[in-house]
């Protein structure tokens, strides 16, 4: 038999479950997307090269096709004369809405489509209370979550591919400051180094100037490595980074269950609380965006993420916070622009981690924690090694005062940009209108 392996979120041969029980055809593989063209370069390059990888896994012979999954799909099954698309099963609001699309095009055509397995350890609405009814909050997920036998990774298969009839691989320049290494292998390698280092995890997981985190999130956002995988290699060597696997699926089984949240509040009640906007705050969020608050820590992220496409977690905490309790801007507002820029972007985590910060998500972060950025640089970036890497303007002053430059002589001598806002006040302004929101 002839059928078509639809490859999603999951660009990969080990551990693909879907793939294992297609890989009894012969099989044309596939991916197609409308994303290139929309795509900022970071992102588009990341992608890019995530595919170019899978390709050279499949002796070239990935079908790349840059349209309309939807008629990508319908269009390559009709070329090829299958019956059958094998594809892993997506539980995001826009997969969800994707695999409907390609499921309803293939079946005008008389051509079943097989949805099988999912890009977690435990299928999100699988972890319920004993009611029933889901969890709402991540401990008690946790604990439910972690009483689940993790299965096995699924074997390699042996493929029998057919020859491609579409290769639309794109042409795209690479931003000169980023070097994306992707695809299984170096998933792989990636896993191997930190198994290596992963007791150091707990200890070293917030400093930002060193490596200290897996290195894992791009491989697991493009589907190059399976989380089964990780914990299977992994073992119980470190029940800290095990929970913030947990957080990715609890957060993925949250969105499952409640598919506007991808860009709508989780808590309603935030949707009436008061916002920034006109020029003001529209000059605020470009300063935000360009690294020119005045706030180093937040300067030094934000700058990481353009030049990078990536982010350090303690990061993204910190300059979420910044926007929205310092400049008053909606949530919604950074997900969009962390999305347009993170090469590890991953829908559920990005939007509720949003979320979180906001005060309006799951577990959310309670009204009254703003952080500081000042005290937060200090603790998770006590030498300023962080802050020099990503703004050279103030790598010549000490760890005393590289956090607060306003308080050094010649702390703008580099043409540093002064604090758009005072953060004391901001904090002060933030609690009045969570009060406000509160009282009413």
């Amino acid at each position: 038999m002839q059928a078509i392996y639809w490859f999603r979120r999951d660009r990969r041969l080990a551990d693909n479950e879907a793939l294992l029980e297609a890989s009894g055809n012969q099989l044309a593989v596939a991916f197609a997307t409308e994303e290139f063209g929309k795509l900022l370069p970071n992102r588009a390059h990341s992608l890019l090269s995530s595919l170019q990888s899978l390709d050279a896994q499949l002796d070239n012979k990935l079908n790349l096709i840059l349209e309309n999954p939807a008629k990508a799909i319908s269009d390559l099954a009709t070329a090829y004369g299958v019956q059958t698309v094998f594809a892993a099963r997506a539980y995001d609001t826009s997969g969800m809405l994707e695999q409907a699309e390609v499921a309803e095009a293939l079946q005008q055509i008389g051509v079943a489509l097989k949805l099988i397995g999912s890009y977690y350890v435990v299928t999100p609405g699988t972890v319920v209370k004993p009611d029933g009814s889901p969890y709402k909050v991540y401990t008690p997920f946790w604990r439910a979550w972690s009483q689940i036998d993790t299965p096995n990774p699924f074997p390699k298969p042996e493929l029998k591919l057919m020859e491609p009839k579409v290769r639309d691989f794109p042409n795209i320049q690479a931003n000169p400051t980023i070097n994306i290494k992707a695809g299984e292998d170096y998933a792989a390698e990636t896993l191997e180094r930190f198994a290596q280092k992963v007791h150091q995890y707990e200890s070293t997981r917030d400093l930002m100037a060193i490596s200290g985190t897996s290195h894992l999130s791009h491989a697991l956002a493009h589907g190059e490595i399976h989380p089964r995988t990780i914990i299977n290699r992994l073992g119980t060597a470190s029940e800290v980074f095990i929970k913030e696997l947990c957080w990715r699926e609890f957060y993925a089984d949250v969105m499952f269950r409640n598919p506007h949240t991808l860009d709508d509040y989780y808590d309603d009640r935030f949707s009436q609380m008061e916002y920034d906007s006109g020029e003001t705050a529209d000059k605020s969020l470009q300063a935000w965006k360009d690294g020119a608050t005045g706030y180093p820590i937040v300067d030094a992220a934000m700058r990481q993420l353009s030049s990078t496409g990536w982010m350090h977690n303690r990061a993204r905490m910190i300059t979420a916070s910044f926007l929205i309790k310092d400049l008053h801007l909606e949530w919604q507002t950074g997900a969009e622009w962390f999305e347009s820029q993170l090469t590890d972007f991953d829908p559920a985590s990005n939007s509720h981690g949003w979320q979180w910060t906001a005060g309006c998500g799951t577990d959310a972060s309670p009204y009254f924690r703003v952080f500081n950025p000042v005290l937060q640089g200090k603790k998770f970036d006590p030498e300023g090694n962080y802050i020099r890497k990503f703004v050279p303007e103030l790598a010549h002053l000490d760890k005393k005062t590289i956090h607060e430059p306003w308080l050094a002589i010649d702390g703008y001598a580099n043409g540093y940009a002064e604090r758009i806002v005072d953060h004391a006040q901001e904090r002060e302004e933030t609690l009045r209108r969570f009060q406000e929101l509160k009282n009413n």
